[in-house]
């Protein structure tokens, strides 16, 4: 069956037009006037429709078309994790590395009190980002497959490691501190967790990153600094609320110190990564991000201003975690969002091949 509106044409420009969309990309009237200069310039006896060479024919070369993709389909696979499963791994991983490290510190000052609550936290957090980690996987066994082997250069093979390492480590510490046998294996322990600690805050940040999500992969600069300082903010929130403001300066420091950090680099790098991180300020993503800094410099000013109110103290610590965990799923939203838009993509591309030429 023939299309009226290609008759005339010969195969080469039917087929381009029908592979370009030229029905939608060209106007009716920039048909017209491609076809009155095609008329113009043909000799006389040749047929209508039939191309000339390159050097005397009309322009092979319709207008740039717009981002729409075949068949309206994205440039990548969209991103199939469950928010619930990844952002709350992503959130509970840094949790448990920072509140490690905060005890670690504790511990080594000799201040067991201040040290506990955060072992607890360390050893609970730990467990229900493993449990999400394995639900996001369908089945236990696909965790444990990952431990065949040992890849430095593959961040999930690292992480999986990470994770069956300081796992032991911040439970035995945990328990000797709730019962409190075997002391000298539980500060032992404890050190050991404190070590492995920052390597477990961080190391989700190239997990996401080393992908060809747009809005993950340009911010792979500041991605670690962003969940090193997010969850040091959150566990230092942790002690807020479960020391006593009179022995609570060394998480107030902490929390502070992290809050304002990540709110600064986050605040760079969405700026830094330009069209690409405009997911970070649209949609879903955009409203779990202005909401998480909202609740993050909050929470700062609040564990200032009521270092000697338990109440203020407590609130702010609360708001702390949660500003960490809506920055967690903000990031993770986002990613969504630039999975899905084929522009976040494509401009950077030709950005790049532009600037090669």
């Amino acid at each position: 069956m023939s299309n009226p509106e290609l008759d005339g044409m010969g195969p080469g420009e039917r087929g381009r037009d029908a592979v370009t969309g030229a029905a939608d990309v060209v106007s009716e009237a920039q048909r017209n006037e491609r076809d009155q200069a095609r008329e113009a310039v043909r000799p006389p006896g040749r047929p209508s429709g039939r191309r000339r060479g390159r050097r005397g024919g009309e322009p092979t070369r319709v207008p740039d078309a717009d981002f729409r993709t075949y068949h309206g389909r994205p440039v990548l696979n969209g991103v199939v994790w469950e928010a619930r499963d990844i952002g709350g791994y992503l959130f509970l991983g840094g949790l448990a590395g920072a509140s490690s490290v905060l005890a670690a510190g504790a511990e080594v000052h000799g201040r067991a009190d201040l040290a506990r609550p955060l072992k607890y936290t360390a050893l609970v957090a730990v467990s229900g980002s493993l449990v999400a980690l394995v639900h996001d996987l369908g089945r236990p066994e696909r965790f444990l497959n990952m431990l065949r082997v040992f890849k430095p250069t593959s961040p999930m093979s690292v992480g999986s490691w990470l994770l069956a390492g300081y796992g032991p480590l911040a439970g035995t510490a945990a328990v000797t501190a709730a019962t409190g046998w075997f002391p000298r294996i539980g500060t032992a322990a404890t050190m050991g967790a404190g070590v492995l600690g920052p390597l477990v805050a961080t190391y989700t940040a190239p997990l996401i990153c080393d992908t060809a999500v747009p809005a993950w992969h340009e911010g792979h600069r500041e991605m670690p600094y962003v969940f090193a300082s997010s969850a040091v903010a959150a566990a230092g929130g942790v002690g807020l609320v479960a020391t006593p403001t009179g022995h609570a300066g060394p998480f107030r420091r902490a929390a502070v110190g992290g809050a304002l950090t990540e709110l600064a680099v986050s605040t760079f790098m969405e700026k830094r990564m330009g069209l690409v991180g405009e997911p970070y300020g649209r949609g879903l993503a955009g409203a779990l991000t202005r909401t998480a800094k909202t609740l993050t410099l909050a929470g700062a000013v609040g564990a200032v201003l009521g270092r000697r109110n338990r109440v203020v103290s407590a609130l702010s610590g609360a708001a702390l975690v949660g500003g960490s965990a809506l920055t967690r799923l903000g990031v993770f939203q986002a990613g969504v969002q630039s999975a899905e838009d084929p522009k976040y993509t494509v401009v950077p591309q030709r950005e790049r091949l532009r600037q090669r030429a």
